[in-house]
């Protein structure tokens, strides 16, 4: 069985201190680095932008997993994979030529993924699965961290695994949204690969430590 990896959500850094947060991840047990880019159009919520990527980017010693919650991503593709993104994922809500927009995130050499919001139906992924390297399943509605997580999502990662398999693609299924100790074992037994925490780590007491719990919960 694949190792199941652990992505801290920068979005709950803090900002004061986001070299020390970033330094953090690098030496901790974490495999990814989620960083969530809001335009306040697409969600109501504005985070950070392009220079706040580079730098983090320039610090960073990990795979640096970009989710764009903004309008018409196809705009900063190329962008985006210039300032350092290995994956780069945009909202299927989003996107009204999702097949061509995966071709495009592929083309500048980064891995593609698609997220999908509470509402939406995983079986419109079908007809794409095999050219997305990732879903990443809203378990909150995006656009604000610290929210409570929607119960639903597992029969969604449940639906959606089966998806993935049926058309015998290699999909990583990633969960974005209230992921704690409490749900995360859960998670991974309907399929999960990929879980991202942004509250449940930055607030603890012991982020490393915190960390350390999830990747041991999900890979138990």
């Amino acid at each position: 069985m694949n190792s199941k990896l652990i992505a801290p959500s920068v979005l709950a850094a803090d900002f004061a201190n986001l070299q020390r947060d970033l330094e953090m991840i690098n030496n901790s047990e974490a495999d990814w680095f989620h960083i969530d880019i809001m335009d306040g159009v697409f969600v109501p919520n504005i985070s950070f932008g392009m220079p706040v990527l580079k730098a983090i980017a320039k610090h960073a010693k990990k795979t640096i997993d970009v989710h764009l919650m903004i309008v018409d991503p196809d705009r900063y593709i190329k962008e985006f994979a210039d300032l350092g993104a290995n994956i780069l994922t945009v909202h299927y809500e989003a996107c009204p030529h999702l097949h061509r927009t995966l071709q495009a995130i592929k083309a500048e050499g980064m891995k593609a993924g698609v997220a999908i919001n509470p509402h939406t139906n995983v079986d419109l992924l079908k007809d794409v699965i095999k050219d997305i390297d990732l879903v990443c399943v809203m378990s909150v509605n995006p656009g604000f961290g610290g929210q409570s997580f929607i119960e639903h999502t597992y029969n969604k990662v449940q639906r959606l695994k089966e998806i993935i398999i049926a058309n015998n693609a290699d999909t990583l299924i990633e969960i974005d949204g209230g992921v704690t100790d409490k749900n995360a074992a859960r998670l991974v037994e309907a399929g999960a690969d990929v879980l991202v925490a942004g509250s449940h780590v930055f607030k603890a007491k012991n982020q490393i430590e915190t960390i350390k719990g999830l990747k041991n919960i999900a890979n138990s």
